[in-house]
């Protein structure tokens, strides 16, 4: 088969490698019908992310028909369609048993790897380092799915897959972002970072009852699909300062609360954003933290900062005292993406009024063959590119 292969920082091919097969009597293997690029996975591109293997299939937003399972999988057969949590959990474990997902106790063979760094492992990930699993992804034309009798779920008739595709990551990441903000009717919810998984937060603000949402970037397209589609009012950080602006949006108070939709590779001009990126460039850092410390600064006080946004490592300069200070309540980390899987899903197909539909944040469609090109053209934002949805 074909699939989008890692060999290092810039460097992604597409190549020929053996089919996958099942493996495990839970296992189910799929055919991609679609696949996307995911922000996460340009950290992957830009080589941030530790014990990367050359060969590594990338990819863990995907969707597609099933065309074997193994003797445990009984809720799935050949031919159903379905979309694949991006997180791979076991269903019995006692995360699991708290719908706490991304925390799976049994799905990262290498878990050994992720204690040392981190004390304990959260669950294995499709195509994101042997740190979590050494998964093949599914920027491919097939992918083996483990524990396939809990994870995926079947895309009603009729439902094309673009419809579908982001309940795999982005849709209940920025969902999961918006409810871990707690917000309480005329919240004020700021959004850093207009890439997908912010416009996503943007809307789920809307949906659990914020007042006002205030996106901010300085890419003008994701601004302009920010106001558009979102209905938010924007910063653009390049043009303002975003801290003063803030304050004065808020008559002094700062938002309720801020979510950090950018993570470890934050772009800016301030001094500290100068700061991270020559650390990083000399490897005296793994992270890039410029928009997390503005949240944590900007969130009013007795607020809450939300962090959708991939960390890695170990983050220098954390104003941590003004989060103490502030009592700022702080919540993130991986989605528990089976847990919004059938609400979603609802919302998706309208449950008795016009559905929402997730495709507007879609500016590129191409091929799995011209990979390559496309990791180039988002990672560089080139022509407008906010999303990219590859066919294989």
């Amino acid at each position: 088969m074909k699939a989008v292969c890692w060999y290092g920082k810039h460097d992604v091919r597409v190549e020929r490698v053996p089919d996958p097969r099942i493996l495990n009597p839970r296992d189910a293997i799929l055919r991609i019908t679609s696949t996307a690029i995911c922000g996460s996975d340009l950290h992957l591109y830009n080589g941030v992310i530790p014990t990367m293997q050359k060969g590594d299939i990338l990819g863990h937003e995907f969707m597609g028909e099933v065309v074997e399972v193994g003797p445990a999988v009984e809720n799935l057969k050949q031919g159903d369609r379905v979309v694949v949590p991006f997180t791979i959990s076991c269903g019995r474990c006692f995360f699991c048993a708290r719908k706490q997902w991304s925390l799976c106790d049994n799905s990262n063979p290498n878990a050994t790897w992720a204690e040392k760094l981190y004390g304990f492992s959260g669950s294995g990930l499709f195509g994101y380092s042997h740190l979590f699993g050494g998964y093949a992804g599914g920027q491919a034309e097939l992918v083996r799915v483990p524990y396939a009798d809990v994870g995926p779920c079947k895309v009603p008739e009729g439902m094309p897959d673009e419809q579908a595709l982001f309940l795999s990551d982005i849709l209940p990441t920025g969902y999961m972002a918006a409810e871990n903000c707690d917000i309480q009717p005329g919240d004020t919810v700021a959004v850093w970072g207009c890439g997908p998984v912010g416009q996503f937060a943007i809307q789920s603000a809307w949906w659990l009852g914020a007042e006002r949402v205030i996106a901010i970037d300085h890419v003008a397209e994701r601004l302009e699909m920010a106001r558009r589609f979102g209905k938010a009012e924007t910063l653009d950080f390049d043009e303002v300062d975003v801290a003063s602006a803030l304050v004065e949006m808020t008559g002094g108070l700062g938002p309720d609360a801020c979510i950090d939709a950018v993570g470890l590779e934050a772009h800016g001009t301030s001094p500290d954003a100068i700061y991270d990126r020559v650390k990083q460039a000399m490897m005296l850092a793994t992270d890039r933290l410029h928009a997390l410390r503005q949240a944590i600064y900007c969130c009013r006080k007795g607020g809450t900062v939300s962090v959708p946004g991939v960390y890695g490592g170990f983050l220098d300069k954390m104003p941590f005292g003004a989060a103490f200070a502030k009592g700022l309540k702080m919540a993130m980390g991986q989605t528990h993406v089976h847990r919004y899987l059938t609400p979603l899903m609802e919302r998706l197909q309208g449950n008795g009024s016009a559905g929402f539909d997730p495709t507007y944040i879609i500016t590129h469609r191409v091929p799995l063959d011209e990979a390559p090109s496309a990791y180039e053209t988002f990672n560089d934002a080139k022509n407008e590119c906010i999303k990219v949805v590859l066919k294989p």
